[in-house]
């Protein structure tokens, strides 16, 4: 007695403490409660002899986690789970909320892992019912939840359970079970209307909700969204679902509760209404099951019932939504009482709208609804009116002037929250916006064209005088801003049912010519003194949206031979006839951007990727070289002309500049303009050779250093043919190669520098799309390697001899991966003969590998697989290691090489499959050396071999270790590469001496594995076993 009530005294230091040290001190001496398997008995002492909830549930959480992490024989779990139930049934009412919950997860958790291990598991839903049955509301309630935590746990994945099985569960809890409690659920709704008790119907309902959200068919429903898709309720169901009582009990619930129950209530509306359409018996069933919605939706549009309430108010606008999924407007049409439904959801909509900062994440599923409407007005037969060409105008009006309001009032409040800043939700409304302006395109734009005269006109005029008044100006901005990305979006799409091609071409061409007209002004007095201003900002990043995305609907490649109407009318407007005009408005626009911007990184990156996606067009890019502006760029790209280059903050954007500058310059591809455009970045060299040594350390050097490798970067970036690289690598080696040396040896202590320096390496020696290609006679390849090999051996040996810091992937972590990274890319490039090094007795090759080796070594292994970046760089490494480099690994002392390749055992166990891919690469090239040299060989003389055999010896389990893990990942986890990981299995096979062990009931398997398989590891055997091995898993899992 003593021993329990100290445990309990534990128990509520665990749960209850506020010191740290004493809740961890509790914490490690109950741990053996969860790990030890003997501690199972002790557990169902607490449970019988303790009433603190505490200790009840250390007890409850230990058995869970035993349940989960150990593989219990079948009698103890029927025994634990028998015990659960009876506990509950005799103590739960009296137990705390969080201990039933906790005692309800144990059972359910028991339930799913024996689902498929007997009857007796199955019997739950049975049990359940008996709780239902008892006089106690407290039981009833036990018996919901236990219904509920169960859908959940066979709808979730559970760590330490194969997908595979996790699915067959899942699959068989539906076939078998899951109808049979939805049922149960409607039962309860039914019983417990007339017997309000809200705890009750709250539980009910939860269970409702659970069924109808099952994921039927395995897909794995991303949680994070709230969209559902169609819902695949089995045809079993069908029943059930047609009759109209079903529909009705969520009505009648969702008009007699309050929040949380009626959003309950209105979700399962959401899933039901998503109801597959082959589930129904026929059609017309399918429209008993419309109507019933949309009276059901009709009565709440015309009372308001609890739409006052915020998140029901969100989930009604969802279920709106769902008839634009599920339903064609053909359908909807049809039905009897349409056209009051469709007013009441106009005008639902309109007050959405005029409701924008209470309603703005909603909007955007009745826009989307409106948006499917129109979009299937093109497929509608018969005479039974629409009503679209009524309410769609007003909606689209309705928008525009409720975004104006709310610029209005995100002005005057608070400007952190403006809407123009939301960039997800902007997204979403847009996306959907244009589709409804297309429909009357006519009326529609004139209303936006309407719109946007008189702004411009107050925004021309303001410009013209010496002194405004900002907050004035900031509200026209932020309006002018709201309808350019209103014209982005619709110039984005070309769909449109109102009007032909001709006339839509001719209406985007007048509202583009406002846009174009604001670009002309905004630029022009009072308002080049405004770049720093929030609001001038915005519109300046609208107008970036447009340019992005005209160029991709009348600009593009795709575009250049089409248009012709747009560009007619752009010439009587504005004297624009073509696109080589057009491109020259836009680029003079970036130019002025690049210019005035040097505060808005935001507007700068935009403006970048604007003009990176012109050059990267074959056409476009083309036509930008004949442009002076794009000229100028090209050959005066220094920091006085743009000034964005000298602040810090924008160093990470220029190199999307500078891939871009090189972009253009490696269209043209001549060698006298390459020298011209690459003069600004020689200046740099030039100045940065000439800085003393004593100066080298100053803030001056640190940033321009800094800039110097992100433009280099850029410029290497752009390059991707075997011309544009010979033209970078001649003009940087050898009169520039020395300054990234002294650059690494002097700031080798400051990732500030060394990243980008390194980074540009990396980039340097990659051999992508065989751009690194040098003639035969050329020594470029091993000069290139040597440069490597000192930049490495600089780096690395500095590197290593500071001390650790807290933040040491900052200080080593990441410049050792990218070392990695460009020893590793340089290995595999196939432009440098290695086995020169060794015959003329050049140490290069040596020093790079023997400080890359140091540097991977001096991590340890928890914090290799930690860093994702870190292990990909570390793991490509030792493949090239073990790859084309083996005979240096081999000739490793042997704690080196089995380090290595303990490592790569590690790697293997991997959830990332391209780095357990690239481990066991490097596992199939050792064992294959073996195999040709040692197994098969005569009696090794090679140097490597002779160490090979020298390392097996000193550890003989090391290959059977591998080969365990291998079947193990493949036998019992869900890879998604199992070919890659055949290779090593069949290779660690073929030179094992002893045979594959074997449990009994499995040597059938394994004797099928090795059939008609031959000791050798030429591809097509190694084919037929990677077929093999599948057949050999499948059948595995069977057994």
């Amino acid at each position: 007695m003593e021993s329990l009530v100290q445990l309990e005294a534990l128990c509520e230091r665990l749960y209850n403490s506020q010191d740290t040290a004493e809740r961890a001190h509790a914490e490690n001496i109950l741990r053996c409660f969860s790990v030890n398997k003997d501690y199972i008995p002790q557990c169902q002492y607490i449970l019988d002899n303790s009433s603190q909830p505490y200790s009840l549930m250390l007890a409850s959480s230990s058995l869970l986690k035993q349940v989960t992490d150990h593989t219990l024989p079948l009698n103890l779990r029927l025994d634990i789970r028998a015990y659960i139930v009876n506990y509950l049934a005799t103590r739960g009412p009296e137990m705390q909320p969080f201990v039933i919950a906790s005692l309800i997860q144990l059972l359910c958790r028991l339930t799913k892992f024996g689902w498929l291990d007997g009857d007796r598991f199955r019997d739950v839903v049975k049990e359940s019912t008996n709780f239902l049955e008892q006089d106690s509301s407290d039981h009833y309630a036990i018996g919901l939840r236990i219904l509920d935590q169960l859908v959940q746990e066979m709808n979730q994945p559970t760590p330490g359970l194969p997908s595979t099985r996790q699915r067959r569960v899942a699959s068989n809890f539906r076939d078998q079970s899951l109808f049979q409690i939805f049922q149960i659920a409607l039962t309860s709704l039914s019983y417990l209307k007339s017997n309000a008790v809200e705890r009750l119907q709250e539980l009910a309902l939860s269970l409702a909700l659970r069924c109808v959200s099952f994921d039927f068919v395995g897909t794995s429903n991303d949680e994070s969204t709230e969209e559902v898709g169609t819902v695949q309720i089995p045809t079993t169901w069908g029943p059930v679902l047609e009759h109209p009582s079903t529909l009705q009990i969520f009505f009648d619930y969702y008009g007699s509760t309050d929040s949380p129950l009626s959003k309950e209530a209105l979700e399962c509306l959401v899933r039901l209404a998503s109801v597959r359409r082959s589930m129904f018996t026929d059609d017309g069933t399918r429209s008993k099951f419309l109507a019933h919605l949309m009276i059901g939706t009709k009565e709440i549009l015309q009372t308001g019932k609890c739409l006052a309430d915020h998140d029901n108010y969100h989930v009604f606008c969802r279920l709106l939504g769902r008839f634009r999924m599920n339903y064609q407007l053909s359908e909807l049409v049809k039905m009897d009482g349409y056209s009051d439904w469709i007013q009441l959801v106009a005008e639902f909509t309109l007050k959405s709208l005029q409701s924008w900062q209470w309603a703005s994440s909603s909007v955007y599923y009745l826009l989307g609804l409106w948006s499917r409407l129109v979009a299937s007005i093109s497929y509608l037969k018969g005479d039974s009116p629409s009503l679209l060409d009524e309410f769609v105008p007003k909606i689209t009006e309705g928008f525009i002037i409720s975004r104006f309001d709310s610029v209005q009032a995100g002005v005057t409040d608070d400007p952190t929250e403006h809407p123009l800043d939301k960039v997800e939700v902007l997204q979403d409304e847009l996306d959907c916006f244009p589709y409804l302006c297309r429909f009357q395109y006519e009326r529609i734009g004139m209303y936006i064209i309407n719109t946007m005269e008189p702004l411009l006109q107050s925004y021309t005029e303001k410009g013209n005088l010496q002194f405004v008044d900002n907050s004035e100006l900031a509200l026209i901005e932020a309006k002018l801003a709201w309808v350019v990305h209103i014209v982005a979006a619709i110039v984005k799409i070309k769909q449109c049912s109102g009007c032909s091609v001709e006339t839509q071409e001719v209406l985007d061409a007048e509202i583009s010519f406002r846009v174009l007209r604001l670009v002309n002004v905004m630029d022009s007095g009072l308002h080049r003194q405004r770049y720093g201003e929030i609001s001038k900002q915005r519109l300046d990043r609208a107008v970036l949206t447009f340019w992005k995305n005209f160029q991709k609907s009348y600009v593009s490649d795709q575009a250049m031979h089409s248009s012709k109407q747009l560009y007619a009318r752009l010439k009587d407007l504005l004297g624009l006839d073509d696109h080589l005009m057009l491109l020259n408005v836009i680029v003079d626009k970036i130019a002025t951007n690049l210019k005035c911007y040097t505060q808005s990184e935001e507007v700068i990156g935009h403006t970048l990727s604007l003009f990176h996606e012109l050059a990267s067009g074959y056409m476009t890019g083309k036509l930008l070289l004949k442009l002076d502006t794009v000229n100028f760029i090209m050959s005066n790209h220094t920091r006085e002309q743009f000034p964005f280059l000298e602040k810090h903050r924008c160093s990470r954007i220029r190199t999307t500049f500078y891939y871009t500058i090189g972009w253009l310059i490696f269209m043209e591809d001549t060698r006298i303009n390459f020298k011209t455009s690459m003069e600004p970045l020689a200046q740099v060299f030039r100045t940065l050779e000439s800085t003393p040594d004593s100066m080298f350390r100053s803030d001056a050097v640190k940033f321009a250093l800094i800039g110097l490798m992100r433009d280099l970067r850029g410029i290497s970036m752009a390059s991707s043919s075997k011309r544009s690289y010979g033209l970078l690598f001649d003009w940087l080696y050898p009169t520039h190669m020395p300054l990234l040396l002294r650059g690494i040896s002097n700031w080798f202590d400051t990732p500030e520098v060394t990243t980008p320096l390194l980074k540009f390496m990396a980039e340097f020696v990659h051999n992508k799309t065989q751009r690194v290609t040098f003639d035969p006679s050329s020594p470029n390849g091993i000069l290139l390697f040597r440069e490597v090999s000192k930049l490495i051996v600089a780096y690395g040996s500095r590197i290593l001899s500071l001390p650790n810091v807290a933040d040491i992937y900052a200080l080593k972590y990441k410049g050792i991966w990218i070392s990695l990274t460009i020893l590793s890319r340089a290995l595999s490039g196939n432009y440098c003969n290695f086995g020169v090094f060794e015959l003329y007795g050049d140490r290069a090759l040596v020093y790079a590998l023997d400080i890359a080796l140091k540097m991977a070594l001096a991590i340890p292994l928890a914090d290799l697989l930690a860093y994702r970046k870190l292990t990909k760089a570390y793991f490509g490494f030792v493949v090239v290691l073990c790859g084309s480099h083996i005979n240096f690994t081999l000739t490793l002392d042997t704690a080196t090489f089995m380090h290595l390749v303990g490592s790569l055992e590690s790697g293997l166990k991997a959830l990332d499959t391209s780095i357990s891919s690239q481990c066991a690469i490097a596992v199939d090239n050792l064992a294959t050396f073996y195999f040709n040299n040692i197994t098969m060989g005569e009696a090794p003389t090679s140097p490597a071999a002779i160490r090979f055999v020298q390392h097996i010896a000193d550890c003989p389990s090391l290959f059977p270790e591998i080969l365990k893990t291998l079947f193990e990942i493949v036998l019992f986890e869900d890879c998604g590469n199992q070919w890659s990981l055949s290779m090593p299995i069949l290779s660690l096979i073929v030179i094992s001496e002893q045979p594959v062990d074997q449990h009994q009931r499995l040597s059938a398997c394994f004797d099928s594995l090795m059939t008609d398989i031959s000791r050798g590891l030429d591809p097509k055997n190694r084919e037929k076993f990677s077929q093999k091995l599948n057949r050999f898993r499948l059948e595995f899992r069977v057994k």
